[in-house]
């Protein structure tokens, strides 16, 4: 029989990728770490991990042994909630998000969740996708909204086949320029028209996603400031320090002396959706997604 606490250990290496920082999350020594390892490879028969001086890396059988960590951590929670459902009356309910979108499509869909099921405990947790998307695979948050971009959803190490995905809109991203800006006037713009400006963003994503296509328009842009916030890049802008990238759902509220242009197709786009575990009957999650898609829908006729 395969121990759980040994599945947690390694779940615990593959995040962090080393003994040492894996010891420290879970409060053990290095070498208790190690040993625990080891107790799984010889009941399995089979290295789960490479060790190295650079650290650790899960081999082919890791990783197996890591998606099944997550399931019993999983199922875990999920039996947990369901027991404290039965003596309290009351179901938890816990939603990860990141910020501009949690600020658009949460509040009106989690009022009306409460309507249809008032015996609901919430509680949100904001965060960035490749932090809230490993959370739902493990068990830990229920569904996140998240997006990606042009790649892959950013889910973590191990694997992601457990994940739903219900996508709810594409969301653009903006130029925003100060008013008085010589392309302000422009009705849509090429990114290869804004070669020689300054640039401040407002994600570390951002940044590396204007760099991919400003490379596909033939320049390197030229960062000025760099932020973890829509509003303050956008006040940066206003003051005169650049231009700016910036998604459509993270315009609002208006800041007085800038002009916002869509860039021409095919421009950047954030795709943002649901992630869910499958494969379970939980009726608030599919209440939620629904509001979710609804508002969405919303969003999108205006």
């Amino acid at each position: 029989m395969i121990d759980v606490q040994r599945l947690r250990v390694l779940r615990a290496v593959a995040e962090f990728g080393s003994f040492n920082q894996a010891a420290a999350a879970l409060r053990l020594t290095p070498s208790a770490v190690s040993q625990q390892v080891a107790a799984l490879e010889r009941s399995l028969g089979v290295q789960v991990v490479a060790r190295s001086t650079r650290g650790v890396t899960l081999t082919r059988a890791g990783h197996i042994m890591v998606g099944a960590a997550e399931s019993v951590a999983a199922e875990l929670e999920h039996a947990r909630q369901r027991v404290a459902a039965l003596s309290t009356g009351r179901t938890q309910l816990t939603v990860a998000t990141f910020t501009s979108g949690g600020r658009l499509l949460l509040p009106a869909a989690l009022t009306r969740l409460m309507a249809v099921h008032p015996r609901t405990v919430l509680h949100v947790r904001e965060g960035e996708p490749e932090d809230t998307l490993p959370l739902v695979r493990q068990g830990a948050v229920d569904l996140a909204l998240a997006y990606h971009f042009d790649g892959p959803l950013p889910v973590g190490p191990g694997p992601s086949s457990r994940l739903e995905w219900t996508p709810l809109l594409e969301d653009p991203l903006h130029v925003v320029l100060p008013q008085g800006h010589r392309l302000a006037d422009h009705d849509a713009l090429d990114l290869a028209d804004l070669a020689a400006e300054p640039w401040v963003l407002g994600c570390m994503k951002t940044e590396a996603y204007l760099r991919r296509f400003a490379e596909r328009a033939g320049f390197d842009p030229e960062i000025r400031g760099t932020t973890s916030d829509y509003f303050f890049a956008r006040s940066l802008v206003a003051a005169g320090m650049g231009v700016s990238l910036i998604p459509s759902i993270a315009l609002t509220p208006g800041i007085p002396g800038l002009r916002t242009v869509p860039i021409k197709s095919p421009g950047p786009v954030r795709h943002i959706g649901v992630a869910t575990i499958g494969g379970r009957d939980r009726p608030r999650v599919t209440t939620l997604i629904r509001t979710l898609c609804e508002q969405a829908m919303q969003h999108d006729g205006h």
